[in-house]
């Protein structure tokens, strides 16, 4: 059964950090999870709408596994230009609570429920998920779907900047 949403267009400039000198298309085989995708039935890039978001999700994700922050560097920060149609707006509780989601905790233990969302409204013909961050929930987070390399709509602006040591962790942060 269709889930109802309502779709909107996301464009602009987004983020994303990854292990320094990986290509910004990489897949992992087989594909990592997430949030809103379990990446055996569904790849997908996750994009935060800004620098400190990406690191502040990064921090988020060093504290659930225990790892020292120095562990995960160097690491390259890439913006994106996005633009892409039919992406589910789920950016606040009332759209969330719509589909019986409550809003995103900093943990991999409440992710179940949003993957099924996320695969269902993926199957609905949506192409994203724009959500609050779960490490920042007064910013954005977006989830892009993917079935090849490429995402239409979603390019990196080269060069990426190289992190060697970490950043500050941002204001505002949940872990």
């Amino acid at each position: 059964m269709a889930l109802k949403v309502d779709r909107i267009s996301v464009a602009g400039s987004w983020w994303r950090q990854i292990p320094h000198g990986s290509d910004p298309l990489w897949l992992a085989t087989p594909p990592s999870s997430g949030r809103w995708q379990r990446g055996e039935h569904l790849a997908a890039l996750y994009f935060a709408d800004e620098a400190e978001t990406a690191w502040a999700e990064w921090y988020r994700m060093l504290a659930e596994v225990g790892m020292p922050p120095t562990h995960g560097m160097p690491r390259d920060l890439w913006r994106w230009t996005i633009a892409v149609d039919d992406v589910a707006d789920l950016t606040t509780p009332a759209k969330l609570a719509a589909l019986d989601l409550q809003p995103p905790r900093p943990s991999q233990h409440t992710w179940t429920p949003f993957q099924e969302a996320g695969e269902q409204l993926a199957r609905d013909g949506c192409r994203g998920i724009l959500y609050a961050s779960a490490a920042r929930p007064e910013h954005r987070a977006l989830c892009l779907f993917r079935d090849n390399i490429a995402i239409p709509g979603a390019e990196p602006v080269r060069p990426p900047g190289t992190h060697r040591d970490p950043p500050a962790p941002p204001r505002g942060m949940r872990t």
